[in-house]
C-alpha cells in the first residue's frame, strides 16, 4: 500500500491486505519457497512496519502469521 493518509487502518485479521502490502514492498524478491522459509519473528517485524498497520505485537498470534504467509504466497502466484 502507498502512504495514503486517507487509507483505512490494517489489522491482524486483514490477512489479504497485509499480504498485498508485503508483496508491494518486496515484489518478486520473495518467491513461494522463500516466503514459507521466513521466520515468524522477522515476518512480525515486517508487518508491524507496514504503513497504516494498526495492530500491536501483543495481538499477534501464530495463526495470524500463518494466514499472512499463505495469503502472501497466493498474492505472489497471482502476479506471476
Amino acid at each position: 500500500m502507498t502512504d495514503n493518509k486517507f487509507a483505512l487502518p490494517i489489522h491482524w485479521n486483514d490477512h489479504e491486505d497485509i499480504a498485498m502490502s508485503l508483496y508491494e514492498k518486496f515484489g518478486d524478491d520473495f518467491g513461494e519457497s522463500k516466503i514459507y522459509r521466513i521466520r515468524f519473528t522477522e515476518l512480525l517485524d515486517w508487518v508491524l512496519s507496514l504503513p497504516n498497520f494498526a495492530g500491536t505485537r501483543e495481538e499477534s498470534t501464530e495463526g495470524h502469521l500463518e494466514q499472512i504467509q499463505s495469503a502472501w504466497v497466493y498474492e505472489w502466484r497471482d502476479n506471476q
